[in-house]
C-alpha cells in the first residue's frame, strides 16, 4: 500500500491545527490546570511560570506548528513509501 505523501501531510497539518486550537482554548479557560499538566508532561515544576496567551500568539503558533506537522507528515509518508517498496 502506498501513501499519498501530500494528502498525508495536509491531514497531519489539519489534525495538529485542531489540537492546537483545543489546547489554546483549554489554556484560556483553565490556565492553572493546564500549567500543572504541562509540568507533569515535561517532568518539571512550572508553577512559577505563567501563560501569556494572545490572539496573535495563538494564530502564529497555529500556522507554525501546523506547517511543521504537515512537513513531518509528508516526510513520514515518503519514508514509509520507500521502506514499503515492492522488490
Amino acid at each position: 500500500m502506498k501513501l499519498n505523501a501530500n494528502k498525508f501531510g495536509i491531514a497531519s497539518a489539519i489534525s495538529f491545527g485542531v489540537l492546537w486550537l483545543i489546547c489554546s482554548v483549554l489554556v484560556w479557560l483553565q490556565p492553572s490546570m493546564m500549567m500543572n499538566m504541562t509540568g507533569h508532561m515535561l517532568h518539571g515544576d512550572w508553577s512559577q511560570m505563567g501563560w501569556h496567551l494572545s490572539s496573535t500568539g495563538v494564530f502564529l503558533g497555529l500556522i507554525g506548528w501546523s506547517a511543521f506537522a504537515g512537513l513531518c507528515g509528508w516526510l513520514l509518508a515518503n519514508v514509509y513509501n520507500r521502506i514499503n517498496r515492492q522488490p
